[in-house]
């Protein structure tokens, strides 16, 4: 049984969104210097002529690096599994991600199917857990994997553990 992710953006997209963002803050700072540098007042101390674009100079860096940083890790949350694909066979667990990464899990091995106590970056992740050898390894799908549920609840069937919801 095979579950995939949906690719909803073009894969240059997906493998190149944080540079163009980030290139994007970039030069609204750059503006931001260069409105200051070219109207600006330099001094040591602080005076009220110059109190406006400091200000200007403060959003901008706060902008240039806050709306970027907040839209890549929604971004991710949302769309960094797009194009993985999970299969399920008699005896193991195959994730193959996007960028041709693979992990592969004995079903004998996995000890634990869970969902993240606190999500910090939604959507709430849900745990596979193996443990071979002292070794101690995970995937995690969302709930955007058509199915999920179902191959939740089929890996916890056949690895003999409970689905903690």
């Amino acid at each position: 049984m095979t579950f995939e992710y949906p690719v909803t953006y073009p894969q240059w997209w997906l493998d190149s969104y944080y540079l163009v963002t980030w290139a994007l803050g970039m030069i609204v700072l750059a503006v931001g210097w260069g409105v200051f540098f070219r109207w600006g007042k330099f001094s040591y101390g602080i005076d009220l002529g110059c109190l406006w674009k400091s200000t200007l100079l403060l959003l901008l860096t706060t902008a240039a690096l806050g709306v970027p940083s907040a839209y890549n890790t929604r971004f991710v949350g949302d769309h960094g599994q797009e194009g993985d694909r999970i299969t399920v066979e008699e005896d193991r667990l195959l994730y193959d991600f996007r960028k041709g990464e693979d992990k592969e899990f004995r079903l004998n091995d996995i000890v634990r199917v869970y969902r993240e106590p606190e999500t910090f970056n939604p959507p709430p992740k849900y745990f596979i857990v193996a443990e071979a050898g002292g070794v101690r390894d995970s995937v995690f799908v969302t709930k955007h994997l058509p199915g999920y549920e179902a191959l939740l609840v089929r890996i916890s069937e056949q690895a003999g553990v409970t689905l903690e919801r």
